[in-house]
């Protein structure tokens, strides 16, 4: 409920705290809510950690594919162009 200045009611914190500890401290409440807060984000961050890692090793993969393909594509126009070197100009009769 709003106080009278349509400011949000905080249970404790207030200057009238009986517990005399200026408003500082967290109910069970706030430490279990912020808890689970917690290990929502750090089970975020393990799924995210997943993604990476997978995503790294596909990358790896892919990258490792083209240089191969990009070996086998040089290998390949180096025998073509042995082999034209080697017809040459044919003479004429």
């Amino acid at each position: 409920m709003a106080g009278p200045n349509g400011d949000p009611h905080v249970a404790g914190g207030g200057p009238d705290d009986e517990d005399g500890d200026g408003g500082d401290s967290f109910g069970e409440e706030e430490y279990a809510a912020i808890n689970s807060m917690l290990d929502q984000i750090n089970s975020c961050l393990d799924h995210l950690e997943e993604k990476n890692d997978y995503l790294h090793t596909c990358l790896k993969e892919l990258l490792e594919s083209n240089r191969q393909a990009r070996l086998e594509f040089q290998q390949q126009n180096e025998q073509l162009n042995m082999g034209a070197d080697g017809q040459g100009p044919q003479p004429s009769a």
